[in-house]
C-alpha cells in the first residue's frame, strides 16, 4: 500500500478519519499549516506529520506522497493550490467538500490530470458519496431520465469546518442545473415535499454539490438538490435573499468565522451514533415515468470518514487511468451499500395517471 497524507488533520472531521485510518491499520502521514497543531495527534497515533502551508513549495512537500485527502476548508480558498501541488508532484487528490465551486474547478482540470496520470476526485465524505451513488442508481434504473432531484434528511449536529464552509457562501443563493447548465436561483424559492424515508415533509432547494458532480456521473441535464425545511423557515430563507450583498461581505464573514472559532464544536460519538441519515432520489423520463431510490445510512460525519477511508484504501491498491471522477464515477453505485452503517437502496416505480 503506498504513502497517503490526510492534510487537515487537526480539524473536526480530518481527525474523525486520521482515528478511525489508524484504527484500521492504515498509517496515514498527517500534514496541516500548523506543527502546533498536528504535532500531538500525531505523536498520539504514533504516525508521521508534515506541516507545511498551501503555496508555491507545496508540491515539494508532497514528492514521496502517494495521495492527498485534503480535508483543510474552507475549500473555495485551500482547494485550487493543494490540487496543483497534487498535480506537480504526482500525487492523487482527493477532499471532502460540498462547494459547488470547487467540483466545477476540479472537473476543468481533467485534461490536465489525465496527462499527469493523477486522480482527482473532490467529494469523498458526505458531500456528495451517498446522493452521488444514487444518482448514478437512477440513472442505471433509468438510462433515459431528463431530469433528477437528490436530498437527504438527518439530524447530525454540524462541525466547526462545516459552519465555515456556509458563511463563505452566505449571500450567493442557491443553484440548480438547467438544460446541462449552472442556474443560480434565489434561496428559499424552490419548496416541495418529499418523502425522505421517514413520512412526508416539507423541502427546500439548497446548492448542494451534486448539481455539479451529479451532472458528470449521469449527464443527466437537470438536477436539484433538497433538505426538508419547514415551510415557515422556507419564507424566513427567501427574506435572507434580499440582505445577499451586505451576507456577501468579507467584513461579515471574517466575523462570523470568528464566532465560530470560539463557540462551535463538533457533534460527539453519542449524537453521531444515533442520528443516521436518509437518502433520497427522484428520476423523470419525458414519458413522466418516476423513479424513486431511498437508502439509510451512517451518520453524515461518520460516513465522511468511511466513504473517504474506503476510497483511499481502494485508489491505493487499483490502478485506474488518471483524470478528474466522481465518486460513483470511480467505484459504482453500490459504493455506498458497502459503507459501515449503510442499507441497501429501496427502488419505487411511479406511471403517470391516463
Amino acid at each position: 500500500m503506498g504513502k497517503w497524507m490526510i492534510y487537515g488533520a487537526n480539524g473536526y472531521t480530518g481527525e474523525l478519519i486520521a482515528r478511525e485510518a489508524v484504527r484500521r491499520g492504515m498509517s496515514p502521514v498527517l500534514g496541516g499549516r500548523n506543527a502546533h497543531k498536528i504535532r500531538p495527534l500525531a505523536e498520539e497515533l504514533s504516525v508521521e506529520f508534515q506541516a507545511f502551508p498551501l503555496d508555491e513549495h507545496a508540491a515539494a512537500q508532497l514528492e514521496d506522497i502517494d495521495l492527498v485527502l485534503h480535508c483543510a476548508g474552507p475549500f473555495q480558498v485551500t482547494s485550487e493550490p493543494m490540487i496543483h501541488a497534487c498535480l506537480s508532484a504526482k500525487t492523487h487528490y482527493l477532499d471532502i467538500t460540498g462547494e459547488i465551486s470547487v467540483f466545477e474547478y476540479t472537473h476543468s482540470l481533467h485534461s490536465r490530470a489525465a496527462e499527469k496520470n493523477v486522480i482527482l476526485c473532490s467529494g469523498v465524505g458526505f458531500d456528495v458519496v451517498p446522493t452521488d451513488c444514487t444518482a448514478l442508481k437512477l440513472k442505471e434504473e433509468m438510462p433515459d431520465a431528463t431530469e433528477l432531484a437528490l436530498g437527504f434528511d438527518s439530524d447530525s449536529g454540524i462541525s466547526p469546518g462545516t459552519f465555515k464552509t456556509m458563511i463563505q457562501g452566505l449571500g450567493s443563493g442557491s443553484m440548480h442545473r438547467k438544460d446541462g447548465v449552472l442556474k443560480t436561483v434565489t434561496l428559499g424559492t424552490q419548496r416541495r415535499t418529499i418523502d425522505f424515508g421517514r413520512g412526508s415533509r416539507s423541502a427546500m432547494g439548497i446548492p448542494w454539490g451534486d448539481v455539479s458532480t451529479a451532472y458528470y456521473t449521469t449527464g443527466i441535464p437537470n438536477i436539484s438538490a433538497w433538505i426538508p425545511m419547514p415551510k415557515p423557515q422556507v419564507y424566513s430563507t427567501r427574506l435572507l435573499g434580499a440582505a445577499g450583498p451586505l451576507l456577501a461581505t468579507d467584513w461579515l464573514k471574517e466575523k462570523l468565522q470568528g464566532q465560530v472559532e470560539r463557540r462551535i464544536q463538533g457533534p460527539d460519538s453519542s449524537v453521531r451514533a444515533n442520528s443516521p441519515a436518509y437518502i433520497w432520489g427522484q428520476a423523470k423520463n419525458q414519458q413522466g415515468i418516476i423513479k424513486v431510490a431511498r437508502i439509510r445510512t451512517a451518520n453524515v460525519y461518520d460516513l465522511t470518514v468511511y466513504g473517504s477511508l474506503e476510497i483511499v484504501r481502494r485508489l491505493l491498491i487499483e490502478r485506474i487511468e488518471g483524470g478528474y471522477y466522481t465518486p460513483a464515477g470511480l467505484f459504482g453505485s453500490s459504493l455506498v451499500e458497502s459503507l459501515p452503517g449503510s442499507g441497501t437502496f429501496e427502488i419505487d416505480t411511479f406511471y403517470p395517471r391516463q
